[in-house]
């Protein structure tokens, strides 16, 4: 019964609902963020013979991604203290904060950058799906939230049943090395993990102030 989330990245608009919410439910300081939203573009523009610049081979869309609570998790094989675990019925993957030693670990080793560093509290945090939420048959809050209902949540088996397979390695995302309880119906401009031509537009910069 492992749960999984589902993003529809053709009509992710961008708006960054569920990251906000997800930030100000879980408390989350700066630099922290537990889900977040990509934008990826990519292109160039030229200059005609009159002189207005047209864009050439312009692209761009959006990813939302949070943990994956993957099936074979880097996070839980490599912390050294036991604290990352994978609930073996619903599959979420959490951190206990009582054991976990902030030597980060699960930082370094995770492709999807899920696990962040509290520089307040010396530990690792991350998204544990709502599962208080879910606990009480609710859906996690940055599904919840989302306008276009880009996203959605439920047993990973239900959701490649009723969306198909996907396919999750497309830019700026890693190679699916990991197993994510994760499927994605890609952007159509959407381009190949390892192949893409464009890069990650402004996030550093937001990270640093959210």
């Amino acid at each position: 019964m492992a749960y999984g989330f589902y993003l529809d990245s053709s009509i992710c608009s961008g708006c960054k609902s569920c990251q906000v919410a997800c930030k100000e439910t879980n408390h989350l300081g700066v630099k922290n963020l537990w889900r977040r939203v990509y934008n990826y573009q990519g292109g160039s523009w030229e200059q005609n013979e009159k002189g207005t610049y047209i864009p050439k081979d312009v692209f761009g869309y959006f990813v939302s991604v949070g943990c994956n609570h993957c099936d074979a998790p880097a996070c839980v094989e490599n912390c050294p203290t036991g604290s990352m675990t994978k609930d073996p019925v619903t599959g979420i993957v959490k951190n206990d904060p009582e054991t976990c030693i902030g030597c980060q670990t699960c930082v370094t080793v995770c492709p999807y950058g899920a696990p962040t560093y509290v520089e307040e509290l010396g530990i690792s945090s991350k998204c544990h799906m709502c599962f208080e939420e879910v606990e009480r048959g609710r859906t996690p809050i940055c599904v919840a939230t989302c306008p276009m209902r880009a996203l959605d949540w439920g047993e990973i088996d239900e959701l490649r049943a009723k969306y198909g397979e996907g396919n999750v390695e497309v830019e700026p995302l890693p190679a699916a090395s990991t197993q994510p309880c994760f499927v994605m119906n890609p952007h159509p401009a959407a381009q190949p993990t390892g192949q893409g031509t464009g890069s990650v537009v402004s996030f550093d910069e937001e990270l640093a102030f959210v």
